[in-house]
């Protein structure tokens, strides 16, 4: 008898064995067990559908150029995006921008005037009757600057069907703007060769016309790239 059991446990000794009409709690808990498995299968292979599906309409949705330069604000961002001093190039440009434009160009042409208003300010400063004679001595590179920045806005102001936007005049641009940068680091070069006593003060404030002014620079280098970026044609 020990024997028979001992086989029975391996062999299929009567068919209603193997599928009791009645399952016992063991087999039970295996069904159990087994159908929550496929529901959490279920669950998790639903999940990763889900977020593939909203993966790919996420990317569908990303706005095209059009779109991108429709919106001020995100449009001045991405211009900003591309300057050294992304946070002065915003808020230097944001409150000029009335009524809201979202044209590369006039994003130039306003960080193009926010540089022009910083270093007028600058030339006051020098020109004070209590200024140290070093600084006034600073007084003719500051007017070549904000000459060069005038020549500079001057250049973008054209005739009907004329084009604003030359390789040339590009060219000319550049070396106007990177003049007046070059006219206020001699002016800082110049007070501290003399010993001026304000020169730390002084580079605190030419600082910010200097970031308006590099800001400006890099726009204008970057300006070919943004108007396709914006899929708008360059004037």
């Amino acid at each position: 008898m020990e024997s028979v059991n001992f086989f029975k446990g391996y062999g299929k000794v009567n068919p209603l064995e193997d599928h009791p009409i009645n399952p016992s709690p063991k087999h039970r808990r295996h069904r159990i067990i087994a159908l929550s498995l496929a529901v959490f299968l279920a669950i998790i292979i639903g999940s990763l559908v889900a977020v593939l599906m909203n993966k790919s309409a996420s990317e569908s949705e990303k706005p095209d150029p059009s779109q991108l330069a429709s919106n001020s604000g995100d449009s001045l961002k991405t211009v900003c995006a591309v300057t050294r001093y992304p946070d002065s190039c915003f808020s230097s440009i944001s409150p000029l921008n009335s009524p809201p434009s979202s044209n590369p160009l006039r994003f130039f042409n306003l960080s193009l005037h926010a540089s022009t208003i910083e270093v007028s300010r600058l030339k006051n400063l020098v020109t004070e009757p209590t200024a140290e004679t070093a600084m006034k001595d600073c007084a003719e590179l500051f007017d070549d600057a904000a000459s060069q920045l005038g020549r500079s806005a001057e250049s973008i102001c054209v005739g009907f069907g004329e084009k604003v936007l030359t390789e040339m005049k590009i060219s000319d641009l550049q070396t106007w703007i990177s003049a007046a940068m070059t006219d206020q680091e001699t002016c800082i070069d110049g007070l501290e060769e003399m010993g001026s006593t304000a020169v730390g003060e002084f580079k605190m404030k030419v600082q910010k016309s200097q970031e308006y002014m590099s800001n400006t620079l890099a726009i204008l280098n970057n300006i070919q790239s943004l108007f396709k970026k914006f899929g708008v044609t360059m004037p």
